[in-house]
């Protein structure tokens, strides 16, 4: 009982973690929390709920997204990194998750930069760990920005840092290219509401799909 008792307060303790705090999180912690990202998810796709599980489904209609590893679409892009490019409007389905069920890991991008610096890069390497020992077969990766610059510049912007931090994955840590997606969304969801063009806002989010 008393194991029990035990376990359950561990699990309440990583439900209540601050996303300030989730890049302490261990391999086991953050592997449960993609496993209730999943399904949510799941949920959501089979019965159209997911709500129930602090997830909610909202369109957007400008986002863009791409399946699969982006270091293709880098290699065939003669300029990926030019945020100012023109971007086509993709409407896309973007989980919007409680608090708790997020996973941010803190890989932060200095201003109107999309290099993942050698500072950040050991926090990705619990995140190839996760993908390396688990079932995971898909994961969303969603670049973020602040609200410097213009809508369609951070759009760009945040997609690249989430190309950025999938191929890292692919080409550091090994994993397929098939397991990633990369979605940017812009300036939408600041982490620090209170504070728009806070450092914190410029990040990525990893939500697992299935």
């Amino acid at each position: 009982m008393k194991h029990i008792l035990t376990a359950a307060l561990a699990f309440s303790s990583l439900l209540a973690a601050p996303l300030a705090a989730q890049e302490d999180l261990s391999v086991e912690e953050l592997t449960r929390l993609f496993e209730r990202q999943k399904e949510a998810f799941n949920e959501a796709t089979t019965n159209g709920l997911g709500q129930s599980r602090g997830l909610k489904l909202v369109t957007v209609e400008d986002a863009t997204a791409a399946q699969g590893s982006t270091t293709v679409t880098a290699q065939a892009d003669p300029t990926p990194t030019d945020p100012n490019k023109p971007i086509a409007a993709t409407p896309v389905v973007f989980g919007k998750l409680d608090p708790e069920l997020q996973v941010n890991l803190r890989i932060t991008f200095g201003f109107d930069s999309a290099a993942l610096s050698d500072a950040e890069k050991p926090k990705l390497d619990k995140m190839c760990q996760v993908l390396r020992q688990s079932d995971i077969n898909l994961v969303r990766v969603v670049g973020h920005t602040d609200t410097s610059g213009s809508a369609q510049y951070n759009e760009r912007l945040s997609m690249l840092r989430a190309q950025e931090v999938a191929r890292h994955l692919t080409e550091s840590c090994g994993i397929a290219a098939e397991r990633l997606q990369t979605i940017g969304m812009g300036e939408r969801f600041p982490a620090n509401p209170a504070d728009s063009r806070a450092d914190e806002n410029r990040r990525v989010e990893f939500q697992a799909l299935s």
